[in-house]
C-alpha cells in the first residue's frame, strides 16, 4: 500500500468505525456479557494466519467481514503481516456485527473454508471483494459459495459445513467471547494479550515495536 492512500484509508475507517460503535452500543451490549474471567483471547481452534513461535508477539483481531473500517484496514494489517514477518504469530477470530446483514453470512463462508485448509483464501477473498457485496440487505451466500467454487474446495463438504449448526456455534463462539474481553466494535486488536485502541493508522506497527521491545 502506497503512503499516500494511507490518510483515505484512515478516514474511511474512522468514518466506519464510528457507525459500527453505535451500532453494537445498541444491539451488543444490552444482552449480558458473558464472564470475562472465562474467556480467552486466543483459543487452541483460532484460525492462525501466521505463526512464529512460541516466543512470537501475537496479534489477534476480532473482525466482521462486511464491516467497512475492517475492509480498511486491511491492507494495513497485510503490510503489517509482511513487514513482521517471522516476528509475529497473527490470529483472527470472528465478532459478527448484529446490523449487517451478511456478516455472520460471510464468516460461515469463511469457517466452512476453514475445514478443508483453506480460511486464508477466503479470508483474503471476502475483503477482496466487499464492495461487490457489502451492505446488501439480501443474503448472499450464493455469491460466498462461487468463490468457493473459485478457490477449488470440495463444494458437496462446503455446503454441508454452512448447513451444519455446529458452524454456526463456532462463529458465535467467538462473538461471545469478544463480548466477554470487552470487545464493542470492529477491528479490535489485542496485542500481546492487551486490548489496543486504534486512533492513528499506525497504532497498531507501534503496539507491536513496543512488544518486541519487552
Amino acid at each position: 500500500m502506497k503512503t499516500q492512500n494511507k490518510p483515505l484509508l484512515i478516514t474511511l475507517a474512522a468514518l466506519a468505525v464510528v457507525v459500527a460503535v453505535g451500532l453494537v452500543a445498541f444491539l451488543v451490549t444490552r444482552a449480558q456479557a458473558p464472564d470475562p474471567a472465562a474467556a480467552a483471547v486466543v483459543r487452541a481452534d483460532s484460525h492462525v494466519l501466521d505463526d512464529a513461535g512460541a516466543d512470537a508477539v501475537t496479534v489477534v483481531e476480532f473482525l466482521d467481514f462486511e464491516c467497512e473500517a475492517c475492509g480498511a484496514y486491511y491492507p494495513v494489517v497485510e503490510d503489517v503481516r509482511q513487514k513482521y514477518a517471522g516476528q509475529i504469530t497473527y490470529v483472527v477470530r470472528y465478532f459478527p456485527l448484529p446490523g449487517h446483514a451478511n456478516s455472520t453470512t460471510s464468516a460461515l463462508a469463511a469457517e466452512a473454508a476453514a475445514r478443508q485448509g483453506r480460511f486464508e483464501d477466503m479470508y483474503h477473498r471476502l475483503f477482496d471483494t466487499q464492495s461487490e457485496w457489502g451492505e446488501a440487505q439480501e443474503s448472499r451466500a450464493d455469491l460466498f459459495r462461487e468463490y468457493a467454487v473459485d478457490l477449488g474446495l470440495d463444494m458437496t463438504a462446503y455446503d454441508a459445513a454452512v448447513a451444519d449448526p455446529d458452524t454456526g456455534r463456532r462463529v458465535q463462539a467467538d462473538f461471545a467471547e469478544g463480548r466477554a474481553l470487552g470487545v464493542r466494535s470492529t477491528p479490535t486488536f489485542f496485542v500481546d494479550g492487551r486490548p489496543l485502541v486504534i486512533e492513528r493508522w499506525n497504532d497498531l506497527e507501534t503496539a507491536i515495536e513496543a512488544a518486541l521491545e519487552r
